[in-house]
């Protein structure tokens, strides 16, 4: 297990919103995350709100513009945002394009040279980040959710899809719900997993829900104002697979909400309950 680095602590709502820094086995190098602690981790473990960011966002973004702290110090959830991805690769073509590399991480596991060196992001929040945690802050680990926004919607869904086991809860904000299907992912996947459109599926919540449902009902909130709407998100196309596959979704949309953190500032408080409700 790494050591863990606090890069600064900040009393909010009672709670503690700290920022923290590790060298990663899975990214093969340091990753940084934010982690809000509510009042009521001084004296009990507290179950875990893992929310993933989305393209050109850091571990400190949904921190300080989404406003989950207030009603997570209410609900006692610890609040775990990590980065998007590795940084500082030196890998050519990771930087200066805002939709693939350093800061677009897409949740894979990459497979292909020299991304698959660094770019782990899958495992990364899977597997070695619950056990930092674990090891690290009075968390009950053994009831975790997981939300996300837009690429990290795409990264929630996925997950929780793949791991339907280690969590109780899950949901997103304007997610890319079909990476397969969209310039975003059609742009990532092939560069991160080759050109095996059946690996692309593997981290594709459309394809995915039709293998494997998740137990519980997913919750996706989608502003109709939303530029990225109709040729990146398409919800349409995961509502359709979730009826085939028998899935329990809500999917609500919102008339004049667009992408930004005015959009989850708005709805994160009835996502808040959604997951306090599933942890207990």
């Amino acid at each position: 297990m790494s050591t863990l680095e606090t890069m600064s602590r900040h009393r909010c709502h009672g709670g503690v919103q700290g920022f923290y820094r590790h060298a990663s086995t899975a990214c093969a190098g340091p990753m940084r995350f934010a982690l809000y602690q509510p009042p009521q981790a001084e004296y009990r473990p507290c179950p875990v709100l893992y929310f993933l960011a989305g393209l050109t966002c850091t571990e400190e973004t949904a921190a300080i513009k989404a406003g989950a702290q207030r009603l997570a110090a209410e609900l006692g959830l610890i609040l775990v945002m990590p980065d998007t991805s590795p940084r500082d690769t030196g890998f050519d073509g990771a930087t200066g394009d805002w939709e693939f590399g350093e800061g677009a991480g897409f949740y894979v596991d990459a497979t292909e040279a020299p991304w698959s060196a660094r770019f782990r992001m899958h495992s990364y929040v899977v597997d070695e980040l619950p056990a930092l945690i674990a090891a690290n802050f009075p968390a009950d680990t053994a009831r975790s959710g997981i939300c996300g926004h837009s690429m990290g919607g795409h990264g929630a869904l996925t997950i929780a899809l793949k791991h339907p086991g280690r969590y109780r809860s899950v949901s997103a904000f304007a997610p890319i719900v079909a990476p397969s299907q969209v310039p975003w992912g059609r742009k990532a996947l092939p560069r991160y997993l080759g050109e095996n459109p059946e690996a692309w599926a593997g981290y594709d919540a459309c394809e995915l829900v039709r293998r494997q449902t998740f137990p519980g009902t997913i919750l996706i909130d989608q502003g109709e104002a939303d530029t990225f709407l109709e040729a990146q998100l398409k919800p349409e196309l995961f509502d359709q697979a979730c009826a085939e596959a028998g899935q329990p979704l809500l999917l609500r949309r919102h008339v004049g909400y667009d992408h930004s953190y005015w959009f989850i500032s708005s709805f994160i408080d009835d996502h808040l309950r959604h997951h306090a409700e599933a942890l207990g």
